[in-house]
């Protein structure tokens, strides 16, 4: 099992939809916010590293399932993991849940390629970036 990490996220007045909880497209941004967050300050190997490698990462897919909504000022914490490593992807998992009471709000993951920024292609992952990840 792969070590998980936490971000938190307040819940603010520009991610509320009409119908006064955070808009669904909103959870996306904050899985976003939080690995970027976790590759620096869990990692530490910021996304920053993979741009002077020529690299970048592609999302393959991605799957959410939306269980309790958040509220406006509502304080979450995205936890993330790396469930899955193969040659040319990895499969980040996480959950959005609600501070205090740890309720799941959203759960699911993401499958992101590496891609060689010269060419667009899909490329090995180097064994150095597996070992760093494979915490």
């Amino acid at each position: 099992m792969h070590k998980r990490f936490d971000s938190e996220i307040i819940v603010r007045p520009s991610e509320i939809d009409i119908n006064r909880h955070a808009h669904q497209s909103v959870y996306l941004d904050y899985v976003l916010f939080a690995r970027w967050d976790q590759m620096k300050r869990c990692y530490k190997m910021p996304m920053e590293e993979f741009f002077k490698r020529g690299y970048s990462w592609a999302t393959k897919s991605t799957y959410f399932e939306f269980n309790k909504p958040l509220y406006l000022g509502d304080t979450i914490i995205v936890r993330a993991w790396v469930e899955e490593i193969r040659q040319k992807s990895v499969k980040v998992c996480f959950q959005i849940l609600k501070k205090g009471t740890e309720e799941v709000a959203s759960e699911g993951y993401f499958v992101y390629v590496l891609i060689n920024a010269r060419t667009g292609k899909p490329e090995n992952i180097p064994e150095d970036i597996i070992e760093v990840y494979s915490v």
